[in-house]
């Protein structure tokens, strides 16, 4: 495994940021870490940065306990923290040449994160003068610098446009082709673009871990639908694999239903059967945030 935590705890005092909480990453797996603020995914990412340790349990790099192999496991990482540390006053070739001794690499592999990561124009200029978009490229060229196995991103998209946004996502894919990589990030649509399976973290404790693909899979199928009076929800029952009503406002309703069968023209039956009029019908498929909302809401 790349990643493996088994029953991690982290105290504070009396108060737990994490929960005895347990997960496995295999070797080329891109792993989105959600939750809502103080969840814990920061502190988790320390844990296996080695910045903190844990209060109990026991986390491993490449196989390399993060207690009791700091520095072989720092070597195996890449890691991008939420704030993105920069020297602003420096030039980009000269940042990445300053970073590069703690490593010990070449000049030659400098100029390939360079190229990797899009920054052969700005490569000369400071990096204060850069947008946000660019500084984050500058925060993942430094973090691939020794050619890690794993890398691990704190809020990579956090603060970017949309235009920065698509770019750090396709260059975080593109890496992730030959890398482990674990990110959190607040931005849904962002996880369902590049991950290959999504970790939900709530007070500390896992409450979701799927792959995207069976996730999609296992998604309900929702309905908003509007008449042109009220009904009583028992009525609804007629209209096959409905798994639950709820009236949202007036004559708007919410049908939820176990298939994955478009089910408007049934609906359309329905109304037609029982002389109703329908003034709106409209199919909303639960996605990744609706899981979220749903699964951290309490």
């Amino acid at each position: 495994m790349s990643i493996s935590v088994n029953q991690i705890t982290k105290s504070y005092q009396q108060q737990k940021a994490l929960d005895a909480i347990s997960f496995d990453i295999k070797e080329g797996e891109i792993v989105g870490f959600l939750g809502p603020n103080g969840a814990g995914k920061s502190t988790m990412m320390k844990i296996l940065t080695t910045y903190l340790p844990a209060t109990e349990g026991v986390a491993k790099v490449n196989n390399l306990d993060v207690t009791t192999h700091q520095k072989e496991v720092q070597q195996h990482i890449g890691y991008l923290p939420e704030h993105n540390p920069l020297y602003l006053e420096m030039y980009v070739r000269e940042y990445l040449s300053f970073n590069s001794k703690i490593y010990k690499v070449t000049t030659t592999r400098i100029e390939e994160v360079i190229e990797l990561t899009g920054l052969s124009p700005e490569a000369n200029k400071k990096i204060g003068q850069l947008s946000k978009g660019f500084r984050q490229r500058i925060g993942l060229a430094c973090a691939l610098l020794h050619d890690p196995k794993v890398l691990i991103l704190d809020e990579p998209t956090t603060g970017l446009d949309p235009n920065q946004l698509v770019e750090i996502r396709e260059l975080i894919k593109s890496v992730g082709k030959e890398k482990t990589v674990f990110l959190s990030t607040h931005i849904m649509q962002e996880v369902e673009a590049m991950c290959d399976r999504v970790i939900i973290i709530n007070k500390g404790k896992i409450v979701a871990d799927q792959k995207l693909t069976e996730l999609r899979g296992e998604q309900k199928q929702v309905i908003e639908v509007e008449f042109d009076y009220r009904i009583e929800e028992a009525f609804f029952k007629k209209i096959p694999n409905l798994k639950e009503v709820k009236n949202l406002v007036g004559f708007v309703y919410q049908l939820t239903f176990d298939t994955t069968n478009d089910m408007r023209p049934a609906i359309f039956d329905f109304a037609n059967e029982n002389d109703l009029k329908l003034l709106q019908l409209k199919r909303q498929n639960k996605n990744l945030e609706s899981l979220f909302r749903e699964l951290t809401s309490s």
